[in-house]
């Protein structure tokens, strides 16, 4: 008989590796209750703890590039009103 390798979705890693971070149980309690080998909660719990600063930087980059959107409109928007000043300016004999 052939066992199939289980594949496991992001959310129940990430809720197995939190369980791990926690430390109100011990890896080999966790293995058993999520009937997964203790290596593995490991390595999840280690891809957690070196990749939580990615984290919060996704976040800011996300803010910047709202930043410089907003930037490009406003400079977008002077421009045309100077422009538009410009004309009325000539028009009047200003």
């Amino acid at each position: 008989m052939e066992k199939t390798r289980r594949k496991h979705t992001a959310a129940f890693k990430a809720k197995v590796a939190l369980a791990a971070l926690r430390e109100d149980a011990t890896v080999g309690e966790l293995a058993t209750r999520f009937e997964i080998h203790p290596s593995q909660i490991h390595a999840w719990k280690r891809q957690i703890e070196e990749g939580a600063s990615e984290l919060f930087k996704g976040v800011r980059r996300n803010h910047e590039k709202g930043g410089e959107a907003l930037l490009a409109g406003l400079y977008e928007e002077i421009g045309r009103l100077k422009v538009e000043r410009d004309f009325l300016a000539r028009r009047s004999g200003y």
